[in-house]
């Protein structure tokens, strides 16, 4: 999470080892850290409860959405199983600047509200009720931009899918 997130992704862009199937499990790690903290957090008052419904509310629509594009964008014959089968792709996400932003901020909010009782910050101090109105208005930004975004969800054409579809491999026959 945060900089560990940053080295995998420069790791797979730097030896071309993105997949299909990574850009799908990687923001849904982030997604299920994220709601979890910040569900833990408001539960225990060191974050208000609005800002965990924005946050936790954004994450979800966003995820309803994912399975309504998907299953618009999935090549025929539609079935559950293809639906689920990741090896065939339909849409392309591109995270936006003011998404990129708000993970950055949610990232940072987090540290601090764990870090504030530690050493002995208020939860309503100034400073982080700062970073709690920057994070929920960058998260609402994010969610609406992915609503108007045309760049956000690009939908592969058929070509693109036929170039991210593996191959199957055919072995050579033995010949004892």
């Amino acid at each position: 999470f945060g900089l560990t997130d940053a080295l995998d992704g420069y790791i797979a862009r730097r030896y071309n080892m993105r997949s299909f199937v990574g850009s799908i499990i990687d923001p849904m790690a982030d997604k299920v850290l994220m709601t979890t903290l910040t569900l833990a957090l408001a539960y225990n008052g060191l974050l208000p409860s609005v800002l965990a419904v924005v946050i936790v509310g954004r994450d979800v629509a966003l995820s309803l959405a994912a399975v309504v594009i998907r299953w618009a964008t999935l090549p025929t014959p539609k079935t559950w199983r293809r639906y689920f089968d990741l090896s065939i792709p339909s849409v392309e996400v591109r995270p936006t600047l003011v998404s990129k932003c708000n993970t950055v901020l949610q990232l940072v909010l987090m540290a601090a509200t764990l870090a504030a009782p530690v050493f002995g910050v208020p939860v309503d101090a100034v400073g982080l009720t700062a970073l709690q109105w920057a994070t929920g208005a960058t998260t609402v930004a994010s969610g609406v931009g992915y609503l108007v975004s045309k760049d956000a969800v690009h939908r592969l054409t058929k070509a693109e899918v036929a170039k991210r579809i593996p191959k199957p491999r055919i072995l050579p026959k033995n010949k004892n």
